[in-house]
Formats: C-alpha cells, sequence, structure tokens
C-alpha cells in the first residue's frame, strides 16, 4: 500500500515552507494550521505529517500544544518530526494523540535513547533520515553529520525500526523530483518501509514511487506541491489508488 501524506511544516504557530530547510526561505502558507489538516482530510488524505520547525531548531517539541489540537481536530493519524530528544518529548507527543512519532537528530546522536524508544513503542517510531551528499545532516538539516543514511538505516532496522522518512535535502522545495534511485536502494537495503520525502512536484513523481511499493516504498510526503497547486491531493489518492 502506497500512502500520500500531506506535510503541514509549523514555524511560529503558522503553516510555512522552506527551501532546503533555510530558515531565511520562509513562505507563510497558512495562518491555521488546524483549518488546513481539515483540508487534507477533506481532500481524502489518510494520514498527516507534521513537522515542528521551532523544535527542530530548539532541540525540544514548541508547537506541541498545537500539535495535539491539530490531532484532535482530524480522524486520521498524524505522525510528527522536529526536536524530539528525550523519552519525555516523545511520550507527550503520544500522549497528545499523535499516532506516530519521527526521530531525526536523537537518531544519530544519542543511540541508546533512539533503541530505547524503539523497543518500548515499536513502529510508532520512525527514523528521519535526512541526507546531503548521502550522509546525515542533523539539527534541523544545520549541521551535517558523517554517518551514511544507508549504513544508519541497516542498524537501526536491526534494532527494531520499522519505518524510515528518507529526505533528499537538495531536493527539499526545489519541485524538482524526488531522488527515486536513492528512496528505493535505502529501502531495498534496509528490508523496511521508507516514505519518500523532498522534491515531490507533479503528479507523475506520486505515480513513480508508487510503482516501488512492492520494494518497500510504502508512501510520499507532499508539501510545497499542495499549496502551489501543482498537485490536487484529492486526485492525486485517487490516481495512486489506481496505478
Amino acid at each position: 500500500m502506497f500512502t500520500i501524506y500531506p506535510a503541514i511544516d509549523i514555524r511560529d504557530g503558522k503553516c510555512v515552507r522552506l527551501v532546503q530547510g533555510d530558515y531565511n526561505q520562509e513562505t507563510i502558507y497558512n495562518e491555521n494550521p488546524v483549518e488546513v489538516a481539515r483540508e487534507w482530510e477533506r481532500k481524502g488524505g489518510s494520514y498527516i505529517h507534521l513537522v515542528d520547525l521551532d523544535g527542530a531548531k530548539a532541540g525540544q517539541p514548541v508547537n506541541d500544544e498545537l500539535i495535539g489540537r491539530i490531532a484532535s481536530a482530524v480522524q486520521v493519524p498524524v505522525q510528527v518530526g522536529g526536536g524530539l530528544r528525550t523519552r519525555e518529548h516523545v511520550e507527550r507527543l503520544l500522549s497528545l494523540g499523535v499516532s506516530r512519532v519521527i526521530l531525526g537528530t536523537a537518531a544519530i546522536e544519542d543511540r541508546a535513547f533512539t533503541e530505547a524508544v524503539l523497543s518500548a513503542y515499536g513502529d510508532r517510531i520512525a527514523i528521519g533520515l535526512d541526507a546531503r551528499n548521502g550522509y546525515v545532516a542533523t539539527r534541523g538539516w544545520l549541521e551535517t553529520s558523517e554517518v551514511r543514511a544507508d549504513e544508519l538505516a541497516a542498524e537501526l532496522a536491526a534494532k527494531g525500526a520499522q519505518t524510515f522518512i528518507f529526505t533528499d535535502i537538495s531536493r527539499d522545495g526545489m519541485m524538482q523530483g524526488p531522488n527515486v534511485e536513492a528512496i528505493v536502494a535505502l529501502a531495498k537495503s534496509s528490508g523496511r518501509t521508507v516514505i519518500a520525502s523532498g522534491g515531490v512536484s507533479q503528479m507523475d513523481d506520486l505515480i513513480t514511487l508508487s510503482t516501488y511499493a512492492q520494494a518497500g516504498v510504502g508512501g510520499a510526503i507532499v508539501g510545497k506541491a499542495l499549496y502551489t497547486g501543482s498537485i490536487d491531493l484529492q486526485v492525486a489518492v485517487q490516481a495512486v489508488a489506481k496505478a
């Protein structure tokens, strides 16, 4: 099964988009993220992807109260990333009705914590692998580690990780299409579900990715393309279901 995840990136309580994670290249699309979530649900979104951009920068959840309101406002599950560094952070968001939380920086910098929450919460934990030239970026993409995304995925899959969210930072917000080759390679090498993120700009990108569902590509996160209108979520959901 291939799932489209409409994205809501939150900064200062608003729905925004950044270009390649650059906080200085921000576009505000809506002042009310709760309404945006309801709209994506109305258009057929079966899972909503939330990012706490302030949290990613601060290293702890910042917009958690708003995220809880979003989770309560929709019937579909939501997944959240951004600044989750401790078990308390994870448990706080899960207690607010979030279905799945995404660990990024912590997966690199605090392996003991990552393995502990994978053991405790299983598939309610996803690992976000945001890569720049194959190496994992951390701290809201402000830093690049010396860890290869494929190697980290293999190690964490062995520790119980079921879901990875892979972003090629060079494609994010650029509307140039996803790095399909890298996404499929990661799914095959890890043996786990990989959700594609970054660069989805047109319907063909989603159709192409969906053809690799059997290889482990479980879905795609779509952000800017929904807000600019180059992809209509309702049409996309129906098209992928038929593909």
